[in-house]
């Protein structure tokens, strides 16, 4: 359970010295938890994550940084990297993990952590006692080795969940974006395999996409952790704070101006989703950074999260040691159909 996400009882410290020193054990369980609790499925521990949810790498300052699975000089990926990290096949500790996904922060360490990540449509699990970061962009979903233990936690999530029964026949590969070519090859081999009928997807606003949803993400973080910011440096990491410090430049004007661009994008993605049923591409442009290397919000997620659509990131084979991530994106309320196409793609690249 990433510890942004209140567990009663418990204190939640969102990755942050300064909020840990402070922190209450919560006294209810977050919104989301509720059909955990009904099944009975057994909390086995909080994660961590990057402070404040706010970053891609996962490296922490204050409660140390995950180890990568596949290369301990590699980033885990963030926010929700322990959570990324716990279900890994080499690390196994969990059998399903909570993240959240605010710009990616699901997807990336599902990615370099070799795992399966669903990023739900915004609004559809409810993120009540959640660590907010960019209220207009957050989102809870379940990470896990496999795409049927996702499933799982989906079910847990919101009860009654199951997976379409049968998996979409065509998809728009997405083109124009800029991934290393041996991660855009796995992930065309990946629906090769898989037996889709693969159209060429072109997404003209998916750049100012990007920037609106960074602008949006850096100007809310602020709003949500003035508190914190106000205290200035030792409060903080040093990246947090040059973040934050970002985030208070972006006034109310540019903001509103960022959110004004969500509606002609998703008429964009509209259009798309009458020609096909998902969308694909890269979960990530390259393979994990390496531990001394700064992050920049993925230029592979945070159109989606501005538009608000369900992501799912699968582990798909790579050229080498590491694998690659495929990511397919569906219209809201589409987690069915993307676990259903996720299975297909799982079940024909580890045949």
């Amino acid at each position: 359970m990433k510890d942004a996400i209140d567990v009663a009882g418990v204190p939640t410290t969102a990755g942050c010295r300064a909020v840990a020193d402070r922190a209450e054990p919560a006294t209810t369980d977050a919104a989301c938890l509720a059909g955990f609790r009904a099944t009975g499925a057994r909390l086995v521990g909080k994660t961590n994550l990057h402070e404040l949810c706010f970053g891609r790498t996962g490296v922490n300052p204050w409660f140390g940084t995950p180890p990568n699975p596949y290369d301990p000089e590699r980033v885990p990926g963030g926010s929700s990297s322990g959570s990324g990290v716990a279900v890994a096949p080499s690390v196994d500790e969990a059998d399903i993990a909570l993240g959240t996904d605010t710009a990616g922060s699901i997807r990336n360490p599902a990615a370099w952590c070799g795992v399966v990540g669903l990023k739900t449509t915004f609004g559809r699990v409810p993120v009540h006692g959640t660590w907010p970061l960019a209220p207009s962009l957050d989102t809870i979903g379940p990470m896990a080795a496999t795409v049927a233990r996702v499933v799982e936690g989906m079910a847990m999530l919101e009860p009654g969940f199951t997976p379409a029964a049968a998996a979409p026949r065509r998809v728009g590969r997405v083109r124009g974006l800029e991934a290393e070519p041996w991660i855009d090859d796995a992930v065309d081999d990946a629906l090769r395999a898989a037996g889709f009928e693969v159209d060429d997807v072109a997404l003209t606003g998916w750049s100012e996409a990007h920037d609106a949803g960074t602008s949006i993400l850096f100007g809310e973080a602020y709003r949500s952790n003035r508190d914190l910011a106000d205290r200035g440096a030792g409060a903080l990491g040093e990246e947090t704070c040059q973040r934050l410090e970002t985030g208070r430049g972006i006034d109310d004007v540019r903001l509103a101006a960022a959110l004004a661009r969500r509606d002609p994008w998703r008429a964009e993605l509209a259009e798309a989703f009458e020609r096909v049923e998902l969308l694909a591409l890269p979960t990530a442009e390259r393979f994990a950074l390496r531990l001394d290397e700064p992050g920049a919000p993925n230029p592979m997620a945070v159109a989606v999260n501005l538009a608000g659509h369900p992501a799912l990131a699968v582990p798909v084979p790579g050229s080498g040691r590491f694998p690659a991530s495929l990511q397919l994106v569906g219209p809201d309320g589409s987690e069915e159909l993307l676990v259903a196409a996720g299975a297909a793609v799982e079940a024909a690249v580890t045949r």
